[in-house]
């Protein structure tokens, strides 16, 4: 890990920057495997999952009889744990529903906004060195509260053909049957243009590595809408003197673990700190199963001493990054100067993988400093608005003559005509 003291602002660019990969060659892979399956459907899905699964399909479709068998697999403690956190994903998500609001603008002009959930989405959920079973949960849950009316997800099966029968367990408990099997470039493409075996959808959701998150960009371009750009997983932690090494650590092993891309990112005001966690870490990275995995991501790991905590809001807002865990004292403070953040977390207990699971909130997050412009997943990205505006003959005396000159002088005099009838109409 590297560790740097009091940096200047002008290093701070350098310092929040995330690495930057050559992916012309990433993009050609991409392409052609998304001409493909747009040219060949099921067959190109097949030979795809054949090449980079290891798994000869005859169907692509999981059927019930696999749903009813994945349920008997999951562990009774699995099952309540993943009814606990649906419960609270969609208590949460509930609470956002969107309630539009009529506006008289002027005298007979009345705007409102309706919104209509997207008719058919696409869910994504990796099943490679750790099956995301929980992103089904935070995916679908809204997914069925906004109402879509087609709601397709994909994941890859094992070289049995088999999907993680915990992926099958949240499906079914969040009201998810129509489930594909296929991973990586070959799902994105599936559900973008569709196949005989998977619907084509209007708006794919769901995390994924570096081929699939070109795949997303690609498809975007002209096929369907995403969620969002995203990349490698972040954490980023703010601490004093008053915060535990243990839990801070804990805190930046379980972000570690998610892979080699992953971005860690220690903001203290406290090098005495620094140095617990360090040791912190040491101890517990022991422990872990996965911790060959963690000890190569904690080498491309920073740690940043600052003067206060002003200056550890600044420099975390300038890295925007996808979890913020802030663990100080004076942590609803340094809240309310949060700018650019996927996820809060606040306070000593309130741990990332609470958000991860089962706190209610979305795991599905902007990374890769996109926080600065988006919102992670929520019930509005399964949403849109549509605009209404009703006008009275009244409301043509309010805004006509306005409309008529404006349109003049953009020299759009068929506009201006539409709305010079309906001045004259009501004169007479």
């Amino acid at each position: 890990m590297k560790i740097i003291r009091y940096p200047e602002r002008g290093e701070w660019k350098k310092i929040v920057e995330r690495p930057h990969l050559d992916v012309s060659q990433l993009n050609a892979i991409v392409k052609s495997v998304l001409d493909d399956i747009r040219a060949n459907g099921d067959k190109a899905v097949m030979a795809y999952e054949e090449k980079f699964d290891h798994v000869k399909l005859s169907s692509l479709a999981v059927s019930e009889a696999e749903i009813d068998e994945a349920m008997t697999l999951v562990s009774e403690d699995l099952l309540s744990s993943l009814r606990t956190a649906h419960h609270n994903i969609k208590a949460f998500h509930e609470a956002q529903r969107y309630e539009g609001i009529r506006v008289e603008t002027a005298p007979g002009v009345t705007c409102w906004q309706k919104s209509v959930p997207i008719d058919k989405v696409g869910l994504y959920i990796p099943g490679g060195t750790a099956p995301l079973f929980s992103t089904v949960l935070m995916l679908a849950t809204p997914a069925k509260i906004a109402g879509c009316k087609e709601i397709v997800l994909c994941t890859p099966p094992n070289r049995e053909g088999k999907v993680n029968p915990a992926i099958l367990a949240a499906a079914r408990i969040a009201g998810v049957n129509k489930i594909f099997k296929a991973g990586g470039v070959q799902a994105i493409g599936a559900m973008a243009y569709g196949t005989e075996s998977v619907p084509k959808v209007y708006k794919i959701f769901g995390p994924g590595n570096q081929y699939v998150m070109a795949a997303k960009q690609q498809v975007s371009l002209h096929d369907v809408a995403i969620d969002m750009p995203a990349g490698p997983s972040e954490v980023c932690v703010i601490a004093d003197e008053t915060s535990r090494p243990d839990f801070v650590a804990a805190d930046l092993l379980s972000q570690a673990e998610h892979g080699i891309d992953s971005q860690v990112f220690l903001i203290s005001t406290s090098e005495k700190m620094i140095e617990e966690v360090r040791k912190e870490i040491d101890i517990q990275l022991e422990q872990l199963p996965r911790k060959e995995l963690a000890s190569k991501t904690l080498e491309n790991s920073t740690f940043v001493l600052v003067h206060d905590g002003e200056e550890a809001m600044d420099l975390s807002n300038a890295y925007a990054p996808e979890h913020l865990i802030i663990t100080t004292a004076n942590y609803q403070e340094l809240a309310e100067k949060v700018v650019n953040a996927g996820s809060v977390f606040l306070g000593l207990y309130a741990c990332e993988s609470a958000g991860d699971y089962a706190s209610g909130t979305n795991h599905t997050l902007p990374t890769h400093g996109y926080a600065t412009a988006y919102s992670g997943v929520n019930l509005d990205s399964y949403n849109r608005k549509v605009t209404f505006q009703h006008l009275t003959e009244e409301g043509i005396r309010s805004i006509g003559h306005a409309v008529e000159v404006m349109a003049e002088n953009e020299q759009l005099d068929a506009h201006k005509n539409a709305m010079t009838l309906r001045v004259r109409a009501i004169d007479h």
